[in-house]
């Protein structure tokens, strides 16, 4: 005797799969668009906080730092406390955090009221937990995506969620200015802490961990989600596979190129609207709408390296494929910072540093290429190893590049962020992509 349907679900609908996940998919997306619209904010506001609360670079710059540390240090502590409490409720909590953090920032006390030291002080503090809080977002959400869509079908989801980010920063870049221009810098940070409690609240609200226990998925969903083979990794092989990553010079030789090219990175995404308002004198609707290019012109770059990456592995092969495009997309990049260094006209210069954005996210798929080929059934360890090093480079970046900038004036620090593109060329030459961890000596 056949078993009989749950209440409120017809024939048609168990033998049709439900579209429960394309729904949390939308969710996600717009989770990852509040994250960047939110961690975009700080570089938008510099010119005026740092005006309002009577700052200078260098000082701007720890503040800046204080973010990608701590987003860089609680990566993997992050990731694991997703893994076991499991993405409806991490996501939930981080998302909602970053709503508090945000809002909290604006309460920073006034130079009129309190010494340069507190007020740097509440900054650093504030900072550093939102890039706490932000920092498991990424390995939530695969987390979840492995959950909810069926192996084999994962990049897309993930590409999707990569291009909400994209536009959330393109938002901010476009919108912030004329917020901050009218109302203040403050009122810029509480006007954005809405919509984490929202994305938080939307997603505990209507995701769940298991799509089997989701009152809207039928049978025919569950059975297309769930993999055949299932899970492989396991808390007992992560330390093996740690070894084996840290002992591995290919992987360091890799992650080494990665951090370099995200110090170019951060150049553009921490530095690039500041260095328009405050050195080349654009005002700050101008410039935020050329930074929104920028940041969408990344996108473009990462489409199309992602693209061309594949084509060349299967024309060259492994180990060349998914280095050419690192080789091409970090040297065009030095080439172009010089570019922004010494052309005299702010729109040239903001041109060219918008086409530096498009070739350094050019590399993006061909580091990942590089972390699956090297890793094998290792590739998420190594591809974190990648992540830690790539987000400690924002770190050094806001201190580096804000001293020499200081010191030695801004054509300089820009020729830095040059020299990083082509370290990142040369680590990127001594890596085998074609030598996984478990075949190496």
């Amino acid at each position: 005797m056949p078993e009989p349907l749950p209440v409120g679900r017809s024939h048609e609908s168990a033998a049709r799969p439900s579209n429960v996940r394309w729904r949390i998919l939308v969710i996600l997306i717009f989770v990852s668009f509040v994250s960047y619209l939110l961690r975009g904010n700080l570089s938008i506001a510099g010119p005026a906080m740092v005006e309002d609360l009577q700052l200078t670079e260098i000082q701007w710059g720890w503040i800046m730092a204080a973010f990608p540390l701590g987003y860089a240090l609680f990566q993997f502590p992050g990731g694991y406390w997703g893994d076991r409490k499991g993405p409806r409720f991490t996501m939930a909590v981080i998302t909602i955090a970053w709503g508090v953090l945000i809002a909290v920032t604006s309460l920073t006390p006034a130079r009129d009221v309190a010494p340069v030291y507190l007020v740097i002080g509440f900054l650093l503090t504030i900072q550093f937990l939102v890039g706490m809080s932000h920092a498991p977002v990424f390995p939530i959400m695969v987390s979840a995506i492995e959950r909810w869509f069926p192996p084999g079908g994962w990049a897309l989801p993930n590409g999707l969620t990569s291009a909400g980010l994209t536009v959330g920063l393109a938002v901010t870049a476009s919108a912030l200015p004329w917020l901050i221009g009218q109302y203040g810098w403050r009122i810029g940070f509480l006007v954005l802490a809405p919509f984490a409690i929202i994305a938080g609240a939307l997603w505990w609200w209507y995701s769940r961990d298991d799509p089997a226990d989701h009152h809207a998925v039928n049978a025919a969903e569950v059975a297309l989600i769930q993999s055949p083979a299932g899970q492989s990794s396991s808390a007992a092989s992560f330390e093996p596979a740690w070894r084996r990553v840290l002992k591995n010079r290919d992987a360091l030789f890799v992650m080494l190129s990665y951090s370099s090219m995200n110090f170019v990175f951060y150049v553009v995404f921490s530095w690039g609207y500041y260095y328009m308002v405050t050195v080349r004198g654009m005002g700050a609707q101008e410039a935020g709408f050329l930074t929104s290019a920028q940041w969408l012109a990344g996108a473009a770059g990462a489409l199309s390296g992602g693209w061309l990456g594949d084509r060349l592995c299967h024309t060259m092969g492994v180990r060349w494929g998914c280095r050419m495009p690192i080789v091409i997309g970090c040297s065009v990049s030095a080439l172009l910072l010089v570019g922004v260094a010494v052309h005299p006209n702010a729109y040239v210069a903001a041109f060219m540093l918008g086409a530096c954005f498009f070739f350094n996210q050019f590399t993006e798929g061909a580091f990942a290429a590089n972390g699956a080929a090297i890793g094998g059934r290792h590739a998420g360890t190594v591809y974190g190893l990648f992540n830690t090093g790539a987000n400690m480079m924002g770190f050094v970046n806001a201190l580096l590049l804000s001293a020499i900038a200081a010191v030695l004036g801004w054509k300089i620090a820009m020729a830095t962020g040059a020299a990083f593109a082509l370290l990142s060329v040369v680590f990127i030459l001594f890596s085998r992509a074609d030598m996984q961890i478990d075949q190496a000596n």
